[in-house]
């Protein structure tokens, strides 16, 4: 089915009128920019983020958008027109609402959800992996495969806080182990972890999407729940999902950002067997300091340090 992508340009003042405009006509599941909300996002969560992408910066700078869909049929084609003809009457009854600039795109349905997936390809990491989008095909040449689709949570490998992990975990999984992955995102850590020989992994993240996501990758690769334990909530706050973590884990690992490794820093050594690592990144370099000795003010030694694209992972034991 084909659908038009409608955009309406306006103010902070114009949301409100130009929503309720638009739902009058009957269209539903508006998707709203508001530059000002997103700089308080930003600024309500600066505990989940240390870096903010400066093309995103410029994308959101001073953008009020809406954007709805219909259908491209003649029902839509009617919507667009009575679309246009009520919002040039709002513009004529307000001086505030901005241009009202309307455009439009169309799109199919495998747009909605697949457009994002041309920019993602089979990367090899380390000297043992690749790991490969499940809607593609690779020559492994004797590499483990990590079969992935990431869906919309984070954690595809392209990041280098991913591959750095990635890079540790090759090195230092070994049979038999025990893998406690904090912050799994897509679990693609955790899951290479018991692609690299590891017995059992326990991964958790605050996002309750990500067990789902987490679960069908892990089945995507031949692993199954007997091996492979997924649960949400906050790590470092409930109790519950703390006491089910049990302990006696060989590695840890955690790819989030610099606060929460903070956070962290006292808390894991009881989950973590004597001689275990702990594997820290997400961590950007102007920060890197600062968590290195936050680190060993609780009584970790950094035994390896990695770099990549101005992002710094820890291992430590």
């Amino acid at each position: 089915m084909q659908w038009l992508e409608l955009k309406v340009d306006t103010t902070p003042a114009g949301i409100d009128p130009v929503s309720q405009l638009v739902e009058s006509l009957g269209i539903t599941g508006l998707v709203i920019e508001d530059e000002g909300d997103f700089h308080d996002f930003l600024e309500n969560n600066r505990q989940y983020w240390d870096y903010v992408d400066e093309e995103l910066l410029a994308e959101k700078r001073g953008v009020c958008r809406i954007t709805f869909y219909v259908s491209a049929d003649d029902e839509g084609w009617d919507l667009v027109a009575k679309t246009r003809l009520a919002l040039s009457e709002l513009k004529k009854q307000r001086s505030d609402c901005g241009t009202l600039l309307l455009t439009m795109a169309n799109m199919d349905d495998a747009d909605w959800e697949n457009n994002w997936k041309q920019f993602y390809k089979p990367m090899e990491i380390g000297d043992r992996l690749i790991v490969v989008p499940e809607w593609e095909s690779a020559k492994t040449h004797g590499r483990i495969a990590l079969i992935l689709n990431p869906g919309l949570t984070f954690g595809t490998g392209s990041h280098a806080t991913t591959r750095l992990c990635l890079t540790a975990l090759e090195k230092h999984v070994a049979p038999g182990q025990r893998v406690l992955d904090l912050g799994c995102g897509s679990g693609i850590l955790s899951i290479a972890a018991l692609l690299l020989g590891a017995d059992h992994a326990f991964a958790c993240d605050i996002d309750e999407k990500c067990v789902d996501v987490a679960y069908e990758n892990a089945a995507l690769n031949g692993i199954g729940r007997d091996r492979y334990t997924v649960r949400w909530g906050d790590v470092l706050s409930d109790r519950q999902l703390q006491k089910e973590m049990g302990g006696q884990y060989d590695i840890i690992v955690a790819n989030i950002v610099s606060d929460v490794i903070i956070g962290l820093a006292p808390q894991v050594r009881p989950f973590l067997k004597e001689g275990g690592y702990f594997l820290t990144s997400g961590i950007i370099d102007t920060r890197a300091a600062e968590v290195a000795e936050k680190l060993r003010q609780n009584g970790w030694e950094i035994v390896e340090e990695r770099q990549s694209e101005g992002w710094f992972s820890f291992l430590c034991k």
